[in-house]
């Protein structure tokens, strides 16, 4: 007859052995979501999701998780950290109209795949210690309130940008693991923003709607990455140099003064991203594309919003000859969102340029 194994000494032992495996934080909470399935239900019914039909498809299974994996009683919560090495000052880049910026999450590896696969490692390690049980591993890729678990096991707060915040930051993944284990749940830690608005203050386009709720339409990371089509036209002075994604809520962030670059080598900086010129990345063709960004995340937007978000980051930047250049040679790209798009970051160099002359 096996033997039930102390719970508290198990929790114990995942955090040890997430730790090991490079998971900053381990934590534990159940599965009811309750409250955050209606502040969840009111996000989608306002419309604050876009285009993201995926997040309404699956009806109660994002917020009831024995509905997504029957048998789930308890959710360990994982935290690994992505801030890069090395990489230049995100405010420089962000200054330098010349320069593409690059969401620092983005700027390595794609974490899905690593995160996933270290996961199933510490599955197969809890396995090893109790005896065979009812899991399922996420990251990013499926149904699941990852957030909302997030807070609900201790990991963070959830910030007024609506990324979960821990004394040392908000540069971190998360990933699930849904287990039938009855573990003992960790305990949720209280909010530590105050009144600071900064991450709300410093949003290019007013996409932080009220503490905590983001309007996904408005939010550049939204518009240069799960947008397929145009970017509305009223939104594009305000995007600036960002080519994918932004960090604004966070580079601002107070507590991220506090916050520990990955070590994680996968995650630091491929390719130059973290300060390339927009006209080099503008000159890269598809195949250049698939081949420099591969094990990238930035590879699943495709080239052609590739090139529509660097054209609108050269519409806004200074009325060079090269920047003009540039945009001609692919003014008649045959992707006719695209082709909208450098025509328009080109009306932009020649109204700029006439003003100046």
């Amino acid at each position: 007859m096996t033997t039930a194994p102390d719970l508290t000494r198990l929790v114990e032992d995942i955090r040890q052995w997430g730790n090991a495996l490079g998971f900053r934080d381990i934590r534990i909470s159940d599965t009811n979501l309750s409250v955050a399935e209606q502040a969840f239900n009111a996000w989608l019914l306002k419309g604050f999701h876009g285009d993201m039909d995926y997040m309404a498809r699956h009806g109660s299974k994002r917020t009831r998780p024995a509905e997504l994996e029957p048998g789930t009683i308890s959710i360990i919560s994982a935290r690994m950290d992505y801030y890069p090495n090395n990489s230049r000052d995100p405010w420089a880049v962000l200054d330098d109209s010349s320069l593409g910026y690059v969401s620092r999450y983005a700027l390595g590896r794609d974490y899905h795949k690593l995160m996933r696969k270290r996961l199933q490692h510490l599955a197969r390690q809890i396995e090893a210690a109790t005896e065979p049980f009812g899991y399922r591993v996420f990251v990013d890729s499926a149904p699941v309130l990852e957030k909302p678990i997030a807070a609900k096991a201790g990991i963070g707060w959830t910030g007024k940008h609506s990324n979960i915040l821990a004394r040392d930051g908000s540069w971190f993944f998360l990933g699930e693991i849904y287990t039938s284990l009855p573990l003992p749940p960790d305990s949720p830690v209280s909010d530590h923003c105050g009144r600071c608005t900064a991450c709300i203050d410093i949003c290019p386009t007013r996409a932080i709607v009220e503490p905590g709720i983001v309007d996904a339409r408005l939010c550049i990371s939204y518009l240069t990455i799960e947008n397929r089509g145009a970017i509305p036209i009223e939104l594009r002075p305000l995007i600036g140099n960002r080519i994918y994604g932004c960090d604004d809520c966070q580079l601002v962030c107070p507590w991220n003064r506090f916050a520990n670059s990955t070590t994680i080598p996968d995650f630091d900086v491929r390719n130059g991203l973290d300060g390339a010129t927009l006209i080099d990345l503008f000159r890269w063709t598809e195949k250049e594309f698939l081949q420099r960004l591969e094990g990238s995340p930035i590879r699943r937007i495709g080239h052609s919003s590739w090139l529509r978000n660097i054209a609108v980051a050269l519409g806004n930047g200074e009325a060079t000859p090269a920047a003009i250049a540039a945009l001609e040679k692919k003014r008649h790209h045959p992707d006719p969102v695209v082709a909208e798009h450098i025509n328009w970051a080109i009306m932009q160099l020649q109204d700029r340029d006439a003003i100046s002359t």
